[in-house]
């Protein structure tokens, strides 16, 4: 006879965030038309689209600030419906702008969560302390927010996000107005919570990099639809336009493997290179590799060019990230 899973196993292996059907509407304007989702544990999932393509409202439903008109969800082994509190007890939620009051310290800031948690008084302390050391910010703990940087705010409203040991963070737009730098930061502190933490990271951004570094998996938002879902190798290799490109040494080597790759390679004799259609995947560079062993001819160099994230957004939506013609409801 075959044993039941427990419930400890269950809950292990169901996804830390799961939704259907999610329907959400602003007067005539229909902002999410039918979400669903499936995130595991420990994962990074980074939903990109442009401004009111419906990022924010998803984190909005999926944090029980705001109900959907239709679907149903699951965060943290919680019902969103049935029980709003359960899901606010395992999650933290970091929005666009900083939420720290600018009158405070940092220390204040965090005691003041602290105190918000319910928290006792001595663990509420040594909380703030770990993350003060934690986020770099434990020599500026007593000055005013009001003059820290806005890299510096958003660590502090990072940390206050943790003061409760979430299991699952949604941040949104973490790092927009950032300079390179302090984004950068932000990136080491994300990819940090997951690898030492192990919570799950729900991610909108419209920055394409941003996505491509930190995502386990990409989903594409455009006009309140998932466009698309995967990895973000998989969903470059949606897009056509990678290739390999081959630099020879003389006409000759050039000439030679081109009579090799046949008509869809593309020679360039001014540069001595050729371009050679692929999905820029391993077996496909095994090929190639194999095409120029046969044919005894050496490459002096050899790079792999693929498509990126905004490349397949533009493929998949027809715009750009940054587009502003899509309805800016949420």
């Amino acid at each position: 006879m075959t044993a039941m899973p427990t419930a400890a196993a269950v809950a292990k292996t169901a996804p830390a965030i799961s939704a259907h059907g999610l329907h959400k509407s602003y007067g005539d304007k229909a902002v999410l038309n039918g979400i669903d989702l499936s995130i595991p544990e420990g994962e990074v999932f980074a939903l990109l689209g442009p401004n009111g393509a419906g990022k924010t409202t998803t984190v909005e439903i999926l944090s029980t600030l705001v109900a959907p008109d239709a679907g149903q969800a699951r965060v943290g082994g919680h019902d969103l419906a049935a029980r709003p509190e359960g899901v606010r007890s395992v999650i933290g939620v970091t929005g666009q702008f900083a939420a720290v009051d600018s009158l405070l310290t940092a220390e204040e800031n965090l005691l003041l969560m602290a105190d918000l948690r319910h928290l006792p008084r001595r663990q509420g302390r040594r909380r703030a302390a770990e993350l003060l050391e934690r986020f770099e910010l434990r020599e500026a703990a007593r000055q005013a927010v009001s003059t820290f940087s806005g890299g510096m705010r958003r660590k502090l409203d990072l940390a206050m996000t943790l003061v409760g040991t979430p299991r699952i963070i949604f941040l949104d737009e973490p790092t927009t107005g950032l300079d390179p730098r302090s984004r950068r930061t932000m990136w080491e502190i994300i990819r940090g919570l997951v690898a030492d933490d192990g919570v799950t990271v729900f991610l909108t951004t419209q920055y394409l990099e941003e996505a491509d570094r930190l995502a386990d998996r990409v989903a594409v938002l455009d006009r309140g639809r998932l466009v698309a879902e995967g990895t973000p190798e998989e969903l470059k290799r949606l897009v056509p336009g990678g290739h390999i490109r081959l630099r020879f040494a003389g006409s000759a080597e050039l000439d030679t493997a081109a009579g090799h790759f046949g008509a869809t390679a593309v020679t360039d004799p001014e540069e001595l290179t050729l371009r050679v259609p692929c999905d820029g995947g391993i077996p496909a560079l095994r090929t190639v590799l194999d095409v120029l062993d046969g044919a005894a001819v050496h490459a002096e160099s050899l790079t792999v060019h693929t498509p990126d994230l905004d490349d397949v957004f533009l493929t998949l939506t027809g715009h750009g990230t940054s587009d502003t013609t899509t309805e800016t409801v949420r």
